[in-house]
This record gives C-alpha cells, sequence and structure tokens, in this order.
C-alpha cells in the first residue's frame, strides 16, 4: 500500500515454449493452419480448374470403360471370387487412382515449383515453422483435394448404381489415406529433385502402375514373377482396398493394405521433416 493505493502486481506475458523444450523440438511449432491456409487460398485463386479436371478425368474412365467396354466383357470375379458386373469391378480402382493422381500432382508439381523457383519454404522455415509443420500443411492440402476427389466419385457411382453395400461409405476416408500416403512420399521424392526433367519420372512410374495393378483387369492374368511385382506397389493395394470396401467383403487382408499406407505415410513424413531441415535449417 502506498499513499493509500495498492500496486497492481505487474501482469506476465503469456509463457511459450522455448524451440528446444518443445515436442519434436524445432521440427515442430503446432502451427499447420497457416500453412494449410496459405496454400488453399493460392489453389482456389489459380489452380480450380486444375482440379476440377483431375476429377472428370476418372469419370469419363468408368464411363468408356465400364459401360463401353463393360458391355463386351459382362461379369468378373470380384473379391472373394463373386462375379461382378465390369464397371463395379473398375468403378473402386479407379477411385484409388484418382486419389493417387490427385495426391501425386499436390506433392510434386506443386511442390517443386515452390521449392526450387518460388522459394516459398526457405521463407517459412525462417519463421517460426518448423520443417514438420510445411510437410503436413502442404499434404493437407493434398487431403483436402483427395477427400473432395473421393466423395464426388462416390456420388457418381452411387448415381450409377454401382454401390452395393453400405460399407462402400469406407471408400471416403480409404481415398484420404491412399491420398496420404502418396503425397507424403511424393513430397519427400520431391525434395530430392533439382530439375524439371526429372517430373517426367514421375509420370514414367505412375502410368505403369496404373495400367498393371489390376485396375482394368484380375491379377491373375499376369505369371507369378510379376504378381509379386504389383502386390509390392502402392496402387495395387488401394485398388484392393477400396475394392473389398465396396463390396462390403472386409477381413484382414484389408488390414494389411491399411497397414501398407499408414507406413508409407510414416517413411514419407520422416524423409521429408529432414531433407527440408537439411536444405534451409542448416
Amino acid at each position: 500500500m502506498t499513499h493509500g493505493r495498492a500496486i497492481a502486481a505487474p501482469r506476465l506475458a503469456p509463457t511459450q515454449l522455448a524451440p528446444e523444450n518443445r515436442i519434436l523440438g524445432s521440427l515442430y511449432a503446432r502451427n499447420i493452419r497457416s500453412v494449410f491456409a496459405r496454400g488453399l487460398k493460392a489453389t482456389w485463386g489459380s489452380n480450380y480448374a486444375v482440379m476440377i479436371s483431375g476429377f472428370v478425368e476418372p469419370v469419363l474412365y468408368l464411363v468408356a470403360m465400364g459401360i463401353g467396354l463393360g458391355s463386351l466383357i459382362g461379369t468378373v470375379a470380384g473379391p472373394g471370387g463373386q462375379e461382378i458386373g465390369y464397371a463395379n469391378y473398375i468403378a473402386p480402382a479407379l477411385l484409388a487412382v484418382s486419389a493417387m493422381n490427385g495426391a501425386v500432382y499436390d506433392s510434386t508439381m506443386n511442390v517443386f515449383f515452390k521449392l526450387n523457383y518460388a522459394k516459398l519454404y526457405e521463407g517459412m522455415l525462417a519463421t517460426s515453422l518448423g520443417p514438420l509443420d510445411v510437410a503436413l500443411g502442404e499434404i493437407l492440402l493434398a487431403l483436402l483435394r483427395g477427400a473432395m476427389y473421393a466423395t464426388g466419385f462416390t456420388a457418381v457411382m452411387a448415381a450409377m448404381v454401382l454401390i452395393t453395400s453400405p460399407w462402400a461409405l469406407l471408400m471416403i476416408p480409404a481415398a484420404v489415406v491412399v491420398a496420404f500416403g502418396f503425397a507424403s512420399f511424393g513430397m519427400a521424392i520431391t525434395s530430392y529433385m533439382k530439375t524439371f526433367q526429372q517430373l517426367d519420372w514421375v509420370g514414367f512410374v505412375m502410368l505403369p502402375m496404373f495400367l498393371f495393378s489390376a485396375t482394368f483387369y484380375p491379377l491373375s492374368v499376369y505369371p507369378q514373377g510379376i504378381q509379386w511385382v504389383i502386390q509390392a506397389l502402392p496402387l495395387w493395394h488401394g485398388v484392393e482396398m477400396m475394392r473389398q470396401l465396396s463390396m462390403g467383403l472386409i477381413d484382414w487382408s484389408t488390414a494389411g493394405h491399411l497397414l501398407y499406407f499408414i507406413v508409407m505415410i510414416a517413411l514419407g513424413l520422416v524423409v521429408t521433416t529432414r531433407r527440408l531441415r537439411a536444405l534451409f535449417l542448416k
């Protein structure tokens, strides 16, 4: 008490954890939303036409192959050996392909430009953001795109009466998991690229994976040795998981496909975070 008045206690500024005291240290600043919000605004302002085209492509494949070619093929053996229409057979596979394409585009071409020309990540990492914030923020953009494609494509399948089980609704979150796996791995690979010509290797890998991962015909048409190679590819696991969910035939192999993508996601995040740290936080 001084001159009849109490001295107010000094107000303390809110405490903030120093980078070395935070979880994951300087790798993660818990501010993914800033990276995501910036990317969302940029995408909506300039790349919305590309996003729409990514949805239309698998729908055209479904109409041309499922209805056109399907009228000549009839039925094929689906999961569990059950005979299903050809359109029912390829529709879940095309959903997995759509999730892959959207995620790979966002995590390769877009990331490559931001990394090597716009120098966007260099500026981000000069702030309090950590490499894990940047990686997860960019990957979330790819997941949003994958979720939009999956929801729209599932609605098209429903309109074409290609959904025969309530379990088919799980294809939407499953497509997000597939997109997550490809986005995290795609961003990790892109962090090693230095020229636009190296991006051609992405299409060189994706096209054979699209054609040979049992998308349009069963795996049994290949020799045993080639089957083993195809079963090691991520798209095959995505295609098989989608087909099982579309028919409601869920077993331990479905969990195996899911585990494959969980491992893929973890590896991609670890490599991407380490690369961004090595490139910009030396």
